[in-house]
């Protein structure tokens, strides 16, 4: 069906003037509710947050990492492991061994519900994979079954111990 031009040009200027409507309104709302939060001082730290819980099964997680990478008879061998980690087994293990036995972060915990948190494995593993390929956090999930906001924390404090305890010796 073909379009005349009056349909075309009424359309682009009603919608012109529809998207400078909207502007004017969002800027009016804007300005006064910011206004009206500068007045009236909320208190936003009782409003709950809800978040949303993912079982990401991180049992399995561990179990298949160790399966892969830490077992006499491993999925990969030693070769593999240091193409991938980008260092030798021992030296990752060493690393694993010193940051959990220092920081309460790198333990294994047990939850509310009586699960065990998140290996020292998992942790490592995801910000080693991070820094080794410069990846997203979330493109270590799928793997390790860690959530996004997860790796990202334990990268944090990954970087922040492997300076602390290795600095005078390596860095």
């Amino acid at each position: 069906m073909a379009r005349n031009f009056d349909d075309m040009f009424n359309e682009t200027l009603y919608g012109k003037r529809r998207r400078q409507d909207n502007t004017l309104i969002d800027n009016w709302i804007d300005e006064y509710l910011l206004e009206d939060s500068e007045e009236e001082d909320i208190d936003r730290s009782s409003i709950p947050i809800i978040r949303r819980w993912f079982n990401r099964d991180r049992e399995a997680g561990h179990d298949r990492l160790f399966q892969d990478y830490f077992t006499d008879k491993s999925v990969y061998n030693a070769d593999i492991f240091r193409r991938r980690f980008r260092m030798r087994r021992h030296v990752f293990l060493r690393i694993v061994d010193t940051l959990s036995n220092v920081y309460p972060h790198f333990q294994q915990r047990v939850d509310a519900t009586r699960r065990r948190g998140l290996s020292p494995l998992q942790k490592c593993t995801t910000a080693i994979r991070m820094l080794a390929y410069s990846v997203a956090a979330d493109a270590v999930d799928d793997y390790v079954h860690i959530g996004e906001s997860t790796t990202i924390e334990c990268l944090k404090k990954f970087v922040e111990g492997v300076i602390s305890l290795f600095e005078d010796e390596y860095l």
